[in-house]
């Protein structure tokens, strides 16, 4: 955009001339002023004269480059809210929105619950946001936690938090429902299972396990954060390379013999974008 800058040309460049004779009277004034004839009253006269001369150019010149207005950060511009001719000014409303692109904020939020999780991996170099579509039409894009608030909000019982996500193709735009994975730190080597694998009882959380003549075992686990998709992270009581029960547990009891079948994980539905943005988050 543009303001007429005639206006504001015509005050730089009498600014510049007053400047300039100025600096001439303050140059005669110190060649008289080392020759001893001029009184030390007209010297420093000149001197406030040139100095003051000075700073009003500087004025007009900032006053002047003000007409040139350019967006100071790089994105998407929207619509504009007025045409050549209109007048603006301090009280005017925005000239037009732009839109940073990449990178983008991710906004989202973390349960009350899940607090004493994130505290206790906060500010770790594990720590990081992934943030993709419902509808797996772009890769996850892993970001950095920018930001999480000081205070649990009392109608919904979350914290807001901010990650800055990368966004070099645009495909990730302004208000967009996203789903968003805050991962708290990276376990190697973990041990997963189907998640329907595991069942709860009375003495808590377990598995049927085939041993080698195809009877099955029940024994305890301690299941852990359940992952993207159908996996759940099993912490003990299930070694690499067991093979567990998925489905028909209903009809099993320890020591029953069984005929194993590979597994053949459903695939998922397409997740309804609104109730996506209301649960879009987990935690790893």
């Amino acid at each position: 955009f543009t303001i007429d800058p005639r206006p504001y040309q015509a005050v730089l460049d009498q600014t510049k001339a007053q400047a300039a004779l100025d600096e001439v009277t303050l140059k005669r004034q110190q060649d008289l002023r080392a020759r001893k004839v001029v009184a030390q009253q007209d010297y420093d006269i000149a001197l406030a004269n040139a100095q003051k001369s000075k700073a009003a150019t500087e004025a007009a010149q900032l006053n002047f480059d003000y007409c040139f207005i350019k967006s100071p950060i790089n994105g998407r511009i929207g619509l504009r809210n007025v045409d050549v001719g209109n007048l603006v000014g301090p009280s005017s409303s925005a000239l037009v929105t732009i839109q940073g692109l990449d990178p983008i904020y991710t906004d989202f939020t973390v349960a009350e619950n899940d607090l004493p999780l994130v505290r206790k991996y906060l500010g770790g170099s594990n720590v990081k946001v992934e943030t993709y579509l419902a509808d797996g039409s772009i890769a996850p894009r892993v970001g950095d936690l920018y930001f999480i608030d000081y205070a649990v909000q009392p109608g919904s019982g979350t914290v807001k938090a901010r990650g800055v996500t990368p966004n070099p193709d645009r495909a990730l735009w302004p208000s967009e429902f996203v789903l968003v994975r805050f991962i708290l730190e990276t376990l190697k080597d973990a041990t997963l299972v189907p998640a329907q694998a595991v069942q709860i009882s009375q003495g808590g959380p377990f598995v049927f396990v085939v041993k080698s003549d195809n009877s099955v075992e029940l024994r305890p686990v301690n299941p852990g954060q359940r992952q993207q998709g159908d996996l759940t992270v099993i912490e003990s009581g299930v070694k690499r390379d067991e093979t567990v029960v998925v489905t028909g547990q209903l009809a099993l009891a320890p020591g029953a013999k069984i005929a194993p079948q590979p597994y053949a994980p459903q695939a998922p539905a397409a997740p309804d974008r609104t109730a996506a943005s209301k649960s879009g988050m987990s935690y790893e």
